[in-house]
Formats: C-alpha cells, sequence, structure tokens
C-alpha cells in the first residue's frame, strides 16, 4: 500500500511543538518526497536557538512516519533560518525616489521568467491568486520569487503571513523574507501599514524599480509579480522596462468586470507583453451548509471572453469562504490539501510544463 502526503501530514500533527501548534500549522515542513516507500522531508525553525531545541521533535517525527503502512524508511532533517531581520535598514535607504536612467532592460540576474498577474479593476481576486499560484509552484520544487507591486494597496505582507522589515546590509541591497517556500517582497513591509501612500508617478516607478532591481532575489525559475489593478504606471514601467514573459489577467465572470479585463489585455498586447490566458475567479458559490450552488457573478465568461479573442483559458475558481480565511491568516489555501489546493497545483502544473515555471 503506497502512502500519500496527506497521510503524512495528518501524522505530523500529532506532534505538539512547545510553544503552542504543530509541525503542520506552524508551517515547518519543507521538502516533503515520497518515493516509493522511502520519505523524506525537512523541518525548518523558525531559528537556531529553537532549532537546538527541537531535536527531540524531529526524532519523534521519523518515528512517527516510520510507523505508518507502507512507510519503509524515514529521513528528517533539521534546518532553521538565519538570523533575524534587522529592526530597521541603514537611514540612507530610501524607498520610492525618482527612477535612476538605465541602459536596457531592469531585469534581476538569476531570474529565469517573470509573470506578471493582472487585472481591469480591483476587487476580482488577483492577490488571492498571484499568492496561492506563487506557493503551488514552491510546492512542485520551483524557486519562486512574489513581488507585491500593488502600491497603493499592498496585500500580500497579510496573506503570506509576514510583517518584519526587510534589512538592507549596505543601504543599497534589500534582503528579501521568506514564507511558505516564496522569497517575497512588498512596498507593505517598507512602509507604515497605517500610512497611505501619496506619490505621483515618478515615485510609484522608481519604488517598482528598486524592488526589482535593489532586491536581492537570488536564483529563481519564476518572479511573480502581483500588479495593481488597471492600466497605470507600475504596469507601464513593468513592461518596458522588465520585458515580462507574459501575464495571466484575472477577472470575475461579471460584465462589468470584463469590460476593464479586455482593456488590460489591450494594455498588454499594445506592450508587447504575451497574454498567457486567463482565470475566472469567484465563479461559483458552493453553500456548506446545504450543498446549494450558485453564481453569484455570473458564469462562464471569462471563459466566453478566451475564446473569443483566442487565448487559453487557464481555469475557473470559485468564491469561497476557507481561501478568505486563509489569506486572512497569512497562510494561503494553496499551502494545504484540498479542492481548491488541488486547483492551484494544476494551474500550477499547466504553468510549469509550458515552461513558464
Amino acid at each position: 500500500m503506497s502512502i500519500t502526503r496527506s497521510e503524512i501530514l495528518a501524522q505530523l500533527e500529532r506532534l505538539e511543538l512547545p510553544d503552542g501548534g504543530n509541525l503542520v500549522s506552524r508551517d515547518m515542513v519543507r521538502a516533503l518526497t515520497i518515493e516509493g516507500d522511502q520519505v523524506r522531508f525537512v523541518i525548518e525553525a523558525p531559528n537556531a536557538d529553537m532549532a537546538r531545541q527541537m531535536e527531540p521533535l524531529r526524532a519523534a517525527s521519523e518515528r512517527a512516519v516510520l510507523a505508518l503502512p507502507g512507510v519503509g524508511a524515514a529521513s528528517v532533517v533539521l534546518t532553521a533560518h538565519g538570523p533575524a531581520a534587522a529592526a530597521k535598514p541603514p537611514p540612507n535607504l530610501k524607498i520610492g525616489g525618482h527612477p535612476k536612467p538605465t541602459e536596457g532592460p531592469v531585469r534581476p540576474d538569476g531570474v529565469r521568467s517573470i509573470l506578471a498577474i493582472a487585472s481591469g479593476k480591483g476587487g476580482v481576486g488577483k492577490s488571492t491568486v498571484s499568492s496561492n499560484l506563487a506557493v503551488a509552484l514552491a510546492r512542485q520544487g520551483r524557486r519562486v520569487g512574489l513581488l507585491d507591486a500593488d502600491i497603493y494597496g499592498p496585500s500580500q505582507p497579510r496573506m503570506m503571513g509576514v510583517n518584519k522589515r526587510p534589512a538592507s546590509p549596505d543601504g543599497k541591497i534589500i534582503e528579501p523574507l521568506h514564507a511558505h517556500g516564496v522569497t517575497l517582497m512588498s512596498i507593505g513591509l517598507m512602509l507604515d501599514p497605517d500610512k497611505a501612500v501619496v506619490w505621483r508617478g515618478p515615485m510609484l516607478m522608481g519604488a517598482l524599480q528598486q524592488m526589482i532591481s535593489q532586491v536581492r532575489w537570488g536564483e529563481l525559475d519564476v518572479l511573480i509579480v502581483d500588479l495593481p489593478p488597471g492600466t497605470g504606471d507600475v504596469q507601464l514601467t513593468l513592461c518596458q522596462k522588465s520585458a515580462p514573459t507574459g501575464a495571466i489577467v484575472v477577472s470575475t465572470p461579471q460584465d462589468v468586470a470584463l469590460l476593464d479585463a479586455r482593456k488590460a489585455m489591450d494594455m498588454f498586447r499594445t506592450l508587447k507583453t504575451p497574454v498567457l490566458g486567463l482565470i475566472e475567479n469567484m465563479s461559483t458559490f458552493h453553500c456548506p451548509n446545504c450543498g446549494h450552488e450558485a453564481q453569484i457573478f455570473g458564469h462562464g465568461g471569462v471563459k466566453a471572453e478566451a475564446e473569443k479573442l483566442g487565448l487559453p483559458f487557464l481555469g475557473a475558481l470559485p468564491i469561497d469562504l476557507d481561501t478568505r480565511l486563509a489569506g486572512d491568516g497569512g497562510t494561503p489555501i494553496a499551502a494545504g490539501d484540498g479542492p481548491i489546493a488541488q486547483a492551484y497545483a494544476q494551474l500550477a502544473d499547466r504553468l510549469v510544463q509550458g515552461g513558464i515555471a
């Protein structure tokens, strides 16, 4: 009998941490692989001090997995994050200045592909799709970065469960944060979360340039850029300066959202950025009590639009309470198991098979 990922995680949920929660709820299980009857994974502690205290838990998790039917061997490695980021960067690191003149594209070294996630209007779930797609790709073994370029309304720090200010060792290079296997940067990590960003276009363009070129992204298979809604300065700067590999447009099925989605697609055509496909979000609501299915925002409009334009339709995602709770809680639903996580896994696999990620 073959062992499954969900059975292993269910077993690990039984092991409580000294300060509350378990290895799964605290998102400490990394690189879980199953090869025949052999199981391997990494326990990633938040810091070195905690890792030193967790050796008994590592041994206990290895024994617990070995006790499962179908497991012949188990290997568990204990590791830890590096030192905590500095409380604040040197005073000469400023975010949001005017862009610096550059020759050629502004593209991070080591980043193979840049994928823009866009929408014509706000409120269609573009940021939710961005964070979950990033996590789904990371779970498939891809090296993924997530850049929150929605400068007026950054939401990725909350959705990804991070709130530390990134460090800058020299006042120039910015060290990104890491969560759920994803390398993350957001303007929301650099500014007071309760303060409005009141910037003109050149400052937006300068901030985006900094977050692309001054962040130490490292080697990435794909950098996902969560764009703001609309067709403004940030989109223009990204497409002209960073030459994205392609864009995915997210829309709800209602006509009002599709009107703006068409404008977003026209913008990408004008800027010669390939549109890789469309996603219909908030497509269907399944009542958790009675099972009734309702199309609150209509249904099938995005698929019909994709067919009309000759573009790939990448899938329909439901409006779902668990997705909202997971995002508010800082652990994207794609980090777990279930129908929605599987939908994002299929979308991620399609991008991998297409050579995008």
